[in-house]
Parts: C-alpha cells; structure tokens; sequence
C-alpha cells in the first residue's frame, strides 16, 4: 500500500515530529511512500533555522532518510524560503533551502495524491 505523508505542521509542531516517526518505520520497512512538505511544514526546509545543541534538528533527520524532499515552491516562498533559481528569478538577495530539499509545483501534490492509496495528514 502507498502512502503519501502530507506535512503541514510547522518543524516546532509534534504533528511535524510524528510525520517523522512514521516515515523512518514506513522506510524501515521498506514500504513505499512519499512525503510532500506543505503550507507551515515548507519551514522544515529552512536552512538558516537555528536549533539549540541539546535539541534534534527536524530538517537534519529528514535529511539523514535519504528521501525525496518536495516542498511546495509557492509556501515556500511565501515564508521566506528559496532555492537558488527562484531567488535570482525573483531578485531576492539570498537563498536557503536546506540540502536534499526540492522546490516543485502543486501538480506534483495532485500527482501523489491521485496515485497514493493513503494519504495522512501531518
């Protein structure tokens, strides 16, 4: 069975921590799926997000799956978010989508979610 894990809780949220959680046991199973960060959980692709020492790094923990990483491009930008093709496209100054992090479209959300059979909410 296919599931898709639709992130929309910011990285601060518990909501965003579970999405984890269950994507490292759906991975260690070797069960497909995907992931589509969305709305506030673009923000987990944040790379200049400070986290401190005694504390896990959500993005770091995304990255350590080894996953495809889709983050809607237009919440993304809309906080603050960019990678370096969309910062030149809009002149903006800097760039930091984090490593590992895709900036795509919502036809790609349309995609997933017509060809997943399990969609859960984060």
């Amino acid at each position: 069975m296919s599931t898709l894990l639709l992130i929309t809780s910011a990285p601060t949220s518990i909501y965003a921590w579970h999405a984890l959680g269950l994507a490292r046991a759906l991975h260690a199973k070797k069960q497909d799926f995907r992931v589509f960060f969305y709305q506030d959980g673009v923000s987990v692709a944040n790379n200049l997000q400070w986290v401190p020492d005694d504390q896990c790094h959500l993005m770091n923990e995304w990255q350590t799956l080894a996953i495809r990483l889709p983050v809607c491009v237009s919440a993304a930008l809309s906080r603050g978010i960019s990678d370096e093709e969309n910062a030149q496209r809009h002149q903006i100054s800097q760039y930091n989508l984090a490593s590992g992090f895709e900036l795509v479209g919502l036809g790609e959300l349309a995609d997933a979610i017509q060809s997943t059979q399990r969609l859960i909410q984060f």
